[in-house]
């Protein structure tokens, strides 16, 4: 997703009606707001979308609807085609909505209810239906509304937010706008960025509104972007006498009959992270295709956990789960690290049999020594006991709860990956593209958070300068090969160039 925005800080719709109503008792007027909200989204419209051939706006009531209006007006100064679509009379406006929309009728706009227009075929639509303060599914005329959006084809830009939307967890309860581009007002809105909001918004551009800094201050979020440079300082450098034994020993454990190339893209991943030791722990007959493909890899075949134990006073972190399985094997495998005492990254099957409570780590087990658990939103599920989409439905409250359970850092996987950890904070991944949904992308991901703890960063810490690293070696594998034939193996070669 491309973002316009300098500030790190994501909010809530709640946040957000806080900040405007301090930057109004600050002494700016609820109407100058309005005005500057439509301005700037009418400049950034034809920035975009010049000598458009018409301009359809779908304008609802309160202040989404009246940024709209604004928008309408303004286009009209400019002898530009326009018009406005209304799902809400004007005799049902208040406020600064209505003040809007008297601007627009001073200016000459045509208007005409949504139940007598014809659907828009040319030009740019506006969205300025519903805004932040939706909750529960559009219905009614909104929905059908949207649903011509939709239908239309043609690129739309979206007020605030893409109506339908929930600003807070980034999911939808029936339909909701597709947008090409979304302005979005004096704070960026947290749901924009993940679950159904990182496919709906499109382009993001944040309009602050001239509001001040300081009003900022008097509102604290537990929600924050991801950005590879304000990370990757997390690493340390390395010293010109460093050897081998200074940057730890990743094991991952895993690649049951038939998997072995999982917890090979995992083993790969690690070591081109910068781990200074990797080896796998499989099946035997894996052993020798590992070997093949990367000599660098220690590869040692185990076909008990009792042949495991021995192994395990070597590594500093075990990796398990990438091709794990959910045999009595992969159970021996799993109950073999959790017993080590070492720190542990458990993505695939290894959260699986945790789920179904195959085995059961006991509490002083998890509690000092470190966690990551990588979870894709189906994983998730099946650990919280709930379903998927009642994951998807809040993914903020999901690895919350997945962290607080297991006393551990949670990456959860999916467009706009979240990042947990027990302080609280919950971090954003806006990189990555949809190239990502193939096959292995995980194991690798479990092989660079591994190698990042084996370097001695914590378990929070690897979590988010991980998840971004993984994406952004996605985002440049995809410049070079496209998104549709993206590989899980075309990350590796780009890790060491963002590392």
């Amino acid at each position: 997703m491309k973002i316009t925005a300098s500030s790190p800080i994501l909010y809530t719709a709640n946040d957000v009606y806080a900040l405007d109503a301090a930057a109004i008792a600050g002494g700016i007027p609820a109407i100058q707001l309005m005005k500057r909200a439509g301005r700037a989204a009418f400049e950034l419209l034809l920035e975009r979308f010049p000598a458009p051939e018409l301009i359809s706006i779908y304008c609802g009531a309160g202040n989404n609807g009246g940024d709209g209006y604004v928008l309408a007006a303004l286009a009209a100064q400019r002898l530009l085609p326009v018009q406005v679509i209304q799902l809400t009379a004007p005799d049902k406006l208040s406020g600064e909505a209505r003040q809007a929309y008297d601007f627009a009728l001073q200016e000459g706009v045509a208007m005409v209810p949504f139940v007598q227009a014809a659907a828009p075929t040319s030009g740019v639509i506006v969205d300025a239906l519903l805004g932040i303060g939706l909750r529960g599914a559009p219905s009614g005329e909104f929905a059908a509304a949207i649903e011509q959006i939709n239908h239309s084809c043609l690129p739309v830009l979206a007020l605030d937010i893409p109506s339908g939307l929930n600003a807070d967890t980034g999911a939808v309860a029936g339909v909701a706008v597709a947008a090409k581009l979304t302005i979005t007002f004096i704070a960026i809105k947290r749901g924009l960025l993940t679950g159904r909001g990182a496919a709906l918004t499109g382009e993001l551009v944040l309009a602050n509104l001239d509001v001040p800094a300081v009003t900022y201050d008097a509102i604290t979020s537990d929600v924050e972007r991801l950005s590879l440079n304000t990370l990757i300082d997390l690493l340390p450098a390395r010293a010109a006498d460093a050897h081998k034994g200074d940057f730890g020993h990743v094991m991952v454990i895993g690649g049951d009959t038939g998997y072995g190339g999982a917890a090979l893209m995992a083993a790969e991943a690690a070591a081109r992270s910068g781990a200074g030791k990797v080896s796998v722990a499989t099946r035997p007959e894996h052993v020798a295709a590992i070997l093949a493909r990367r000599p660098e890899v220690m590869a040692c075949g185990v076909v008990s956990g009792q042949e495991l134990e021995p192994l395990l006073a070597q590594p500093t972190l075990l990796v398990v789960g990438p091709g794990l399985g959910r045999t009595p094997w992969s159970e021996q495998m799993l109950q073999q690290a959790i017993k080590s005492g070492l720190p542990l990254v458990l993505d695939a099957d290894a959260l699986n049999i945790l789920a179904e409570g195959r085995v059961v780590p006991a509490a002083a087990q998890q509690q000092h020594r470190p966690w990551l658990l990588t979870p894709h939103p189906a994983e998730a599920a099946r650990l919280l006991g709930i379903t998927t989409a009642e994951v998807q439905a809040d993914r903020f409250a999901a690895v919350r709860a997945l962290s607080a359970r297991y006393n551990a850092s949670v990456i959860l996987k999916g467009a706009g990956s979240l990042v947990a950890a027990n302080d609280g904070v919950i971090g954003v991944v806006t990189d990555g593209n949809p190239g990502m949904a193939s096959g292995g992308m995980g194991d690798v991901l479990s092989g660079i958070v591994g190698a990042l703890i084996a370097q001695g960063l914590s378990s929070h810490d690897a979590a988010r300068l991980g998840a971004v690293v993984h994406a952004c070696a996605a985002d440049l594998a995809a410049e070079d090969l496209g998104q549709r034939s993206l590989l899980a193996t075309d990350l590796i070669p780009y890790l060491g160039q963002l590392l």
